[in-house]
């Protein structure tokens, strides 16, 4: 039927019925149960792979390279690699100018014999680090001629996935990856949205994630 001198007409619709509207409620909270307690566990994904080269993120707190010797200590390892980029901030203060460069000297005043690790710093990106301190280690072991067979990352939390991931983009099926999540001290991680650090870390992470998993293309 047409109203309004035309301009407007009556059309069937659907509608949910109270089973449909109840059907709705329960997949949404079958989603909100998922993101918040599959979230977190997804991103930290602990699946070591011990031998060849461990490998740390030089960004990583204190407790995550204690952690580190513990591992090169109870497994055989050919070396520990500690990868990371520029300083934002204390680099004229600490002496240092990368992360990875921290971190070796974190792993020295721990007592680990300078022998055991090695620094491999990468340039400044705005973008991609993980990805650019992956490209920088591949380089430098390829023109040693030790490209690896095996990796094992240690790195925190919800970054372990992503971390992964993105090794195996760049050193490709000729090397097995492992990687190792401790969890941050900064939040619950089995209750991760109780806090805002959690929520920060893990939300952050979670897009992190996607962007690198979806979007993200090889540079030039």
């Amino acid at each position: 039927m047409k109203l309004c001198l035309g301009l407007m007409q009556r059309k069937e619709c659907l509608c949910l019925t109270w089973r449909g509207r109840l059907a709705v409620l329960a997949l949404v909270a079958l989603a909100w149960v998922g993101l918040l307690y599959g979230t977190y566990p997804y991103l930290a994904t602990h699946e070591s792979r011990p031998g060849g080269f461990l490998i740390v993120e030089g960004w990583a707190p204190d407790y995550v390279f204690e952690a580190v010797t513990n591992e090169f200590a109870h497994h055989r390892y050919e070396k520990i690699l500690v990868t990371g980029g520029p300083l934002d901030k204390g680099s004229p203060l600490l002496g240092y100018k990368t992360t990875a460069e921290v971190g070796a000297a974190t792993l020295a005043k721990m007592g680990l014999a300078t022998n055991l690790f090695e620094a491999v710093p990468a340039p400044y990106v705005p973008k991609d680090r993980t990805y650019q301190s992956a490209l920088i280690l591949k380089a430098k072991l390829a023109a040693a001629g030790k490209l690896p067979t095996n990796l094992n990352i240690i790195t925190l939390g919800a970054h372990a996935r992503r971390s992964r991931m993105l090794f195996e983009r760049v050193f490709g099926k000729d090397a097995t990856i492992g990687v190792l999540a401790f969890p941050s001290r900064d939040f619950d991680e089995q209750h991760w949205w109780r806090s805002s650090g959690g929520v920060r870390t893990v939300m952050s992470e979670l897009f992190s994630y996607g962007y690198a998993r979806f979007i993200f293309t090889k540079p030039e």
